[in-house]
């Protein structure tokens, strides 16, 4: 069955080639058409576009597609192209005429743009909640090890002390930013575009303001092209808004693979956590950060992807429009499962806590070192010269009883400021 089908067939090569993977990601989605069905089922009842009795007989039956796919037993079989067309189906199938009246007043597009927009709200704020847990174990990583020296590089040369707590603070903090950026996605999902039906609006009498009530939206999508247009844009606001998550988690564990290795020996993890070789029995290899690695690069390209299909389409639905789901929809599991993975790892992470008790990273402590002679009186230029020379020479004496005190330095992590900033985020 197809929303569209005016009686004839369709070649089965085309039927393939423009449905896709639509029925397998509609799983995902159909539970959102369903909420979306409810509310317009009720609309029209409001509106004296069906009977009351209508009404009540659509919502129970609606229900029980509900607990259908909250039970798992909600299929799309190859005869239906999509979930709107499965649900009107069972619709029709218990009530005859009563069910065909579901679809009075709307299009598949706006049904597409509603459960694409319920379901994006839904994960956006799955993924907050995700990235609030992994910011409160950073942020008790850093309150645990505060006073752990940890090396700092810049050009992969050892540079300046840093510390552990600076180390997963730096994350913690970094992941507030990412925030920002997926509370602006979520800000534009949360706008009710039903009722713009093929994208230029009815000549019924709906009431848009009860159904952006009953679904919990923010706000309506006030006009009708631009909440056609809003296909594509939401989802790559998504996108947007993950790819700067997984741009952290990326680093994350691109610092982590790189701080396993025997050559650093800053962090290690128990076996169960790693992996072995076939034949070098000495390995623990970093999979899982190497992997979440491999993801969060591929989420970052998420964007691009969109804006490509997107980009040069003029106002109204195009079937382009369809690639989208296909694109998104994978990429939001992915961003989940990483983090999933990050917070069950990290919990296990054990620190090397005398790292800076090898002579090689006693040149970390030159700039502390220098900064001792300008306090003293000497010009920074001439301490730089003089300290210069005496690495050079091979005389360096490493003042290692450092002291920074400044806001957001190791001596000084600011963790409950912080703090407040995310609950802020949360909080908006």
């Amino acid at each position: 069955m197809k929303l569209w089908d005016k009686g004839f067939s369709t070649d089965k090569k085309i039927d393939h080639f423009t449905v896709g993977n639509d029925r397998e990601l509609d799983l995902l989605l159909a539970k959102y058409d369903v909420i979306a069905s409810k509310s317009h089922a009720q609309m029209l009842g409001k509106v004296g576009l069906i009977t009351e009795n209508e009404t009540k007989k659509l919502i129970k039956e609606l229900d029980k597609i509900a607990h259908c796919i909250e039970d798992g037993v909600f299929t799309i079989e190859d005869d239906f192209e999509d979930m709107h067309s499965k649900i009107e189906f069972l619709l029709t199938e218990k009530l005859g005429d009563t069910g065909k009246k579901i679809h009075t007043a709307r299009s598949r597009n706006d049904q597409v743009l509603v459960a694409m927009q319920l379901y994006l709200k839904n994960e956006l704020s799955e993924i907050q909640n995700e990235v609030k847990t992994l910011f409160d174990l950073l942020l008790q990583l850093a309150e645990k090890y505060k006073k752990v020296l940890l090396p700092g590089y810049t050009h992969l040369q050892i540079a300046m002390p840093s510390s552990f707590g600076l180390w997963f603070s730096a994350y913690a903090e970094s992941l507030i930013d990412d925030l920002y950026f997926v509370e602006a996605a979520h800000k534009i999902a949360d706008q009710n575009p039903l009722g713009s039906a093929a994208g230029y609006g009815s000549s019924f009498p709906i009431d848009r303001n009860f159904t952006t009530h009953e679904m919990g939206f923010e706000t309506l999508k006030y006009n009708v092209v631009a909440a056609q247009m809003g296909r594509g844009k939401v989802e790559k606001a998504t996108a947007f808004g993950i790819s700067n998550i997984a741009a952290t988690l990326s680093k994350l564990a691109m610092d982590i693979c790189l701080y396993m290795g025997q050559n650093f020996d800053f962090i290690s993890f128990p076996d169960e956590l790693t992996t072995g070789s076939s034949i070098m029995p000495h390995k623990k290899n970093p999979d899982v950060f190497e992997l979440i690695r491999a993801k969060c690069n591929k989420i970052q390209a998420v964007p691009s992807q969109l804006t490509l299909i997107t980009n040069n389409l003029p106002s109204g639905y195009h079937r382009d429009l369809q690639l989208v789901k296909e694109i998104i929809v994978p990429a939001i599991q992915d961003i989940k499962a990483c983090l999933e993975m990050m917070v069950f790892s990290l919990k296990e992470i054990k620190v090397n806590t005398k790292i800076l008790d090898d002579p090689k990273y006693d040149y970390l402590f030159s700039v502390d070192t220098l900064n001792e002679l300008v306090k003293n009186g000497m010009p920074f230029r001439d301490a730089y010269k003089s300290m210069g020379k005496d690495i050079e020479k091979g005389t360096f004496t490493p003042k290692k009883d450092i002291d920074h005190t400044h806001e957001g330095s190791l001596g000084n992590l600011c963790l409950e400021e912080i703090r407040n900033k995310m609950e802020k985020t949360q909080g908006a």
